[in-house]
């Protein structure tokens, strides 16, 4: 292979696969935070409005507060799968339609810190997803969300800032 082939690869793997990846720090104060209320609880969360923030995701993170998590924002709606990459705790996946619409969920568990990204196991979407929540493993029990329920976002607004 050539070195642009392989630069090429590496890019596309990289975006290809969503969630939690390499090192990183918690947010800086000045990241930008959506409150969300889902069945009757309120959340704070950190939006993922790019490629690297949606790669990074919440990886090696030591905790995820009770009350926070991560919004993942698309630019248009696509199948979607997101792995545990470096990811410390379990993690709790909530895939959204374009009008904020629950596709399916996810209670994703803890892999090997180091495991390879070929031998993760992926967390797809149903059907194309533009919104993706992110919350602290075990939040999904508490909820009971159904494939349906909506959840209330500023869609055009978060859709208007995704890159």
């Amino acid at each position: 292979m050539n070195n642009r082939f392989r630069l090429t690869l590496l890019i596309f793997l990289a975006i290809a696969s969503t969630g939690c990846s390499r090192a990183a720090a918690p947010p800086a104060p000045h990241a930008s935070h959506q409150r969300v209320t889902i069945k009757g609880h309120t959340f704070n969360l950190e939006l993922a409005l790019d490629d690297a923030s949606r790669y990074q995701g919440l990886s090696d993170r030591p905790e995820i507060a009770p009350d926070t998590g991560m919004l993942f924002v698309f630019p248009r709606p696509r199948v979607l799968e997101f792995v545990m990459r470096r990811c410390l705790v379990p993690i709790d996946l909530i895939y959204l339609d374009p009008g904020g619409r629950v596709i399916n969920t996810h209670q994703m568990a803890v892999e090997p810190y180091d495991r390879p990204d070929a031998e993760l196991v992926h967390y797809a979407s149903d059907w194309p997803a533009q919104f993706v929540i992110e919350l602290r493993g075990g939040t999904l029990a508490q909820l009971q969300l159904k494939p349906a329920d909506r959840i209330d976002l500023p869609v055009e607004s978060l859709k208007a800032r995704a890159r």
